[in-house]
């Protein structure tokens, strides 16, 4: 008995030609998409279709179609990858940020970020300039810094005295440090409105503003006297220059050190 050829039957088998139709229509279908790619309003429909049809085409034993899905899928995605390149950049930055957040925490040295600040007090307390410097602790002054100009400098002596010398353009405002980085400088705060015992101007209110709603530690040097004070939740605490360094290290730290419970 004859038996037809494999190929005259692969020619007959109606299966072929509807895999055969379908791929053709899906070709068509994803060119017209591609075109029109920049707007990816129909960016997961498409995608979504794209993998079900590989995935129904598998199921089947329908490797023409199979195969053709797969490969218009990934230049589908490739050109939908190579147009938005800064948005996937900004996910994937973000996602590695967050996972070396804690290894960049490990390499912070606090104590030599608090020595430096002790010696430019220091020399601001002698000389007699005004200055307003903000340590970050757990809640961001992302907002607050806004009012300001971003630095993200290394926190050095030389560069705060120079920040504060009367006549520079950052000398009026706050300083905010956030971990070992000047974060920004010229920041204003909203002043307290609670009465105050004694004659405070306007850093002093200022500081005391920001301490009752953030755990922030904030370091007032007085231009009139030199003296120098924190505030903390709300509170004005003076501090004699030979105990700076121990104090606000306490006050920065406290939660480790004795166990203190955030307000």
């Amino acid at each position: 008995m004859y038996e037809p050829s494999s190929r005259t039957w692969l020619v007959k088998s109606p299966v072929v030609w509807i895999d055969l139709a379908v791929s053709l229509a899906l070709v068509v279908v994803v060119l017209l998409v591609v075109i029109n790619i920049a707007k990816r309003k129909s960016f997961t429909i498409i995608a979504s279709a794209l993998a079900g049809a590989s995935i129904i085409s598998w199921f089947f034993g329908l490797k023409l179609l199979w195969a053709l899905s797969l490969v218009i899928m990934a230049a589908y995605l490739s050109v939908v990858f190579i147009q938005n390149q800064s948005e996937f950049k900004e996910i994937f930055g973000s996602i590695f940020k967050k996972k070396t957040y804690k290894s960049a925490q490990k390499v912070y040295d606090r104590h030599a970020i608090c020595q430096k600040v002790a010696l430019a007090v220091e020399t601001l307390s002698r000389t007699k300039t005004g200055a307003l410097i903000t340590f970050e602790k757990n809640i961001p002054l992302s907002d607050v810094v806004k009012t300001g100009t971003i630095l993200n400098a290394p926190v050095t002596p030389e560069l705060l005295t120079t920040i504060f010398y009367p006549g520079t353009r950052l000398h009026d405002g706050a300083v905010v440090i956030r971990r070992d980085l000047i974060l920004a400088a010229s920041v204003y705060y909203t002043p307290t409105t609670k009465p105050l015992t004694g004659k405070f101007g306007s850093r002093h209110r200022a500081a005391i503003g920001i301490s009752e709603i953030t755990d922030s530690v904030t370091v007032i040097v007085s231009e009139e006297t030199g003296r120098v004070s924190l505030a903390y939740h709300g509170e004005l605490i003076s501090v004699a220059p030979d105990s700076f360094l121990r104090t606000i290290e306490e006050y920065l730290f406290a939660e480790e050190k004795t166990g203190f419970e955030e307000k």
